[in-house]
C-alpha cells in the first residue's frame, strides 16, 4: 500500500481519539465531551455521579493493542507504512503485522520507532 488510507467506518459518525489526558484533568475534559455533545443535540449518557473510580485502558477499550497507537502516530506524520520501514530499516510487512498485533514490538525497534514518529519509545511496549 503506498499512499494512505483512512476509510470512515460508518456514514453517519466519524472517529475522535483523545490520549493522555492529564488525570487531574479528566472531569475538565469529560465535562466538555458532554456539552459538545449537548450543543450538537445528542444526549450523551454520562457515568454515575458517585462513581469517582477511573476505568482502566484494558476495561474501556477491550480489542486495544500498540499497533494502533504505531498506525495513529504513522498517520500522524504522513507516513505510508513503506516508508515507514524504510525509515528504521524493517519491512513493510512487519510494520503492517505491528500494526495488527500480530508481531511483538521489541525495545531497539520501539526506540527506532520512536525516534521517527516523535514519541517516547515506550508507548510501545
Amino acid at each position: 500500500m503506498l499512499e494512505l488510507t483512512k476509510t470512515q467506518t460508518t456514514k453517519d459518525y466519524a472517529e475522535i481519539h483523545i490520549r493522555c489526558i492529564p488525570s487531574h484533568r479528566v472531569d475538565q475534559v469529560r465535562q466538555a465531551i458532554e456539552k459538545i455533545f449537548d450543543l450538537a443535540g445528542m444526549p450523551c449518557q454520562s457515568h454515575e455521579e458517585d462513581d469517582d473510580s477511573l476505568s482502566t485502558l484494558e476495561a474501556v477499550f477491550p480489542d486495544f493493542h500498540v499497533g494502533h497507537a504505531l498506525r495513529g502516530l504513522r498517520t500522524r506524520e504522513g507516513l505510508t507504512q513503506k516508508r515507514l520501514a524504510d525509515m528504521i530499516g524493517a519491512r513493510p510487512s512487519h510494520i503492517s503485522e505491528m500494526e495488527n498485533g500480530k508481531r511483538p514490538i521489541g525495545k531497539e525497534v520501539a526506540k527506532r520507532l520512536a525516534k521517527t514518529l516523535r514519541t517516547d519509545y515506550k508507548v510501545f511496549l
